[in-house]
């Protein structure tokens, strides 16, 4: 709630109604875990007179900056005093306004179908995992609150096709890992990327013809993904692909087929951003030609999101994902306060790897700026929130006693 100048400016000029009771000279309380506690004279006379110079002293003259207490203490005559809910940790938790648990994480794996893991150099601490090591991180999440995990793939070059078939072959490493997972953590939530460019030997979203993404051609062969990755176990599936109509095509196909308890998580504004490198070069997956600027939306509106948002809505999403995350603060809060669905935000591979090379450099601390951004994303209006960072922040949320 905005208040206005009125109110303001009566709480100024009512201020000097009551003086505060503290006594001049006292020692402050340590509410900041250190500095100087030498008591300071609260009257402050006299702390200029050997500066060699004349100082300006704000208590002075008929119209004084800084007024005086009934204690003779500089006073300035301000009611109220936003700092007092800031005094204390325990304050300030008590009135924060947004805070994330991991129970708000999503937490994307890489998977191949090898034996080991691989590194990514261009996400440090993050690997392309083997089955083994996919279902221990998952086990090792779990444990520490995060429940929800998407699984993106590997695909090896000779699987790839411009129909992209592979991406709903029922032994294909999507549906073995899902049947494994599910079999091992049934609790776990299991998420599915609903596209094409893992399987396109084209590294685009959709078919492809004479350079042009076939929008209807490629939602037929989103439908068939869907309903086998539902087939497999998933318990959500997230069509990622930005091609018009597909939320609808896919929500009847899975209802057709019976599975109406499986959730859509539409990628409903997906930017063509600068920032997905760094996920590119996990799954081998760059566009084979041009980019995607055809089908994934201009970084440079804002409004369209919310077209995207209410053609989500009406075709049946059950939660709504805005891709990439701290740039588009801004597309979250305006999808926030327009749709009543849940809002997710991807804190994607290129913010990732920003934050991991200014880490590395000795320029940030990674676990305040880690967890600063993603209150970030709540505070925008996030409830969903997609992180390589997901283990990793919820192992510190539990050292430090949040949750």
């Amino acid at each position: 709630m905005k208040i206005s100048a009125a109110i303001l400016a009566l709480a100024v000029s009512s201020a000097n109604a009551f003086a505060p009771s503290a006594s001049v000279g006292r020692t402050a309380t340590n509410l900041y875990g250190g500095g100087n506690m030498e008591p300071v004279d609260r009257t402050m006379n006299g702390i200029d007179d050997n500066l060699g110079y004349e100082a300006f002293d704000p208590t002075a003259g008929d119209s004084p900056a800084v007024a005086r207490n009934n204690n003779g203490g500089v006073w300035v005559q301000q009611r109220a005093r936003p700092r007092r809910n800031r005094k204390s940790a325990g304050v300030r938790a008590m009135v924060r306004e947004n805070i994330v648990t991991p129970a708000n994480f999503i937490y994307p794996l890489f998977i191949h179908d090898e034996d080991h893991n691989t590194e990514i150099p261009s996400m440090p601490g993050c690997q392309r995992h083997s089955a083994e090591s996919m279902l221990k991180e998952i086990g090792e999440s779990l444990e520490l609150g995060v429940k929800a995990f998407v699984l993106f793939p590997k695909v090896a070059d000779d699987k790839k096709t411009n129909l992209a078939c592979e991406a709903y072959n029922p032994e294909g490493i999507v549906h073995r890992s899902i049947r494994m997972i599910k079999e091992k953590y049934p609790d776990a939530i299991v998420c599915t990327d609903v596209a094409l460019d893992p399987y396109s030997d084209q590294g685009h979203d959709g078919v492809v013809e004479d350079g042009v993404i076939l929008n209807d051609v490629t939602i037929n062969q989103l439908c068939k993904q869907a309903v086998s990755q539902a087939r497999a176990g998933a318990d959500i599936v997230a069509p990622s692909d930005m091609q018009d109509g597909r939320v609808k095509a896919i929500r009847d196909a899975l209802d057709s087929e019976g599975f109406t308890n499986v959730s859509i998580l539409s990628y409903t504004a997906k930017y063509a951003s600068a920032y997905y490198g760094p996920f590119r070069d996990a799954l081998d997956s760059h566009p084979g030609f041009g980019d995607k600027k055809t089908y994934q939306q201009d970084p440079a509106n804002g409004r369209e999101a919310l077209i995207e948002a209410a053609l989500d809505a009406q075709e049946g999403a059950d939660m709504l994902m805005v891709k990439p995350g701290m740039p588009y603060l801004d597309i979250i809060r305006r999808l926030k306060d327009n749709s009543d669905l849940p809002i997710a935000a991807y804190h994607v591979s290129g913010e990732y790897a920003m934050l991991k090379a200014a880490v590395e450099r000795g320029w940030l601390d990674e676990k305040d700026v880690v967890l600063e951004t993603l209150t970030c994303f709540k505070r925008a209006g996030a409830d969903i929130i997609l992180t390589y960072y997901a283990k990793q922040a919820a192992q510190w949320m539990k050292e430090d006693g949040l949750y």
